[in-house]
């Protein structure tokens, strides 16, 4: 019998003795036994809050020990973090508009700091000033006809390459910030897996010195 499996990066469970099958990867299978796969128990939860690794190889020798003889075939992940907790995760509103405030006005003086500390630095409004001697034969130290529209200019950049305005996209592409976000989120749980992986295999060296 074949059966194809496909694993997921990261799972959260809630309120389950066991973690099964289904609570970490999609199955295919024969619509006889496909919902008996999806029941099969990988590993029992505690009473609070934790995470764990899963191998792909725990799913397969579960799978065989319930069909011998059958044929896994993996199409997703090979490590999978799972975050259990007895109770859901309940988000406080206030706390995260707060956040976002704080990470709003942290990006917007740092940004506005960086920019000016950049156009100093590469001393603009010189070269705005130069650039009405050389146009229009006269020095002046502030020529609005050119700073105004860069501004705008600069301002018009910025949305198009964020990508949003006035709380819309203007497009389906991802932002920078959504691809950085998902980038770190993938390192973070990369490397989460990696250290309950190495702690899992430590501490069957220690059940089993002799293996």
């Amino acid at each position: 019998m074949e059966i194809y499996i496909k694993p997921t990066k990261k799972a959260s469970i809630y309120r389950k003795k066991w973690v099964t099958i289904s609570d970490v990867c999609d199955v295919f299978a024969n619509k006889s036994d496909e919902q008996t796969i999806k029941e099969l128990k990988l590993q029992k939860t505690g009473n609070k809050r934790e995470a764990f690794h899963i191998s792909v190889l725990d799913i397969v020798k579960v799978i065989n020990s319930a069909f011998p003889g059958c044929t896994v075939n993996n199409v997703g992940e090979t490590d999978i973090l799972v975050e259990f907790s007895p109770t859901p995760h309940k988000p406080n509103a206030a706390l995260n508009w707060l956040k976002i405030a704080f990470a709003c006005i942290v990006l917007f003086v740092g940004s506005a700091t960086v920019i000016m500390a950049f156009l100093t630095d590469s001393e603009m409004p010189k070269v705005f000033s130069r650039y009405h001697e050389i146009l229009l034969g006269t020095a002046v130290e502030n020529p609005y006809w050119i700073s105004v529209p860069f501004a705008i200019g600069l301002a018009i950049g910025i949305v198009v390459f964020f990508n949003h305005f006035a709380g819309r996209k203007l497009s389906n592409d991802p932002t920078p910030i959504e691809v950085q976000m998902k980038l770190y989120e993938n390192d973070v749980t990369d490397t989460r897996t990696s250290a309950l992986q190495a702690m899992k295999e430590r501490n069957e060296d220690v059940e089993n010195p002799n293996a």
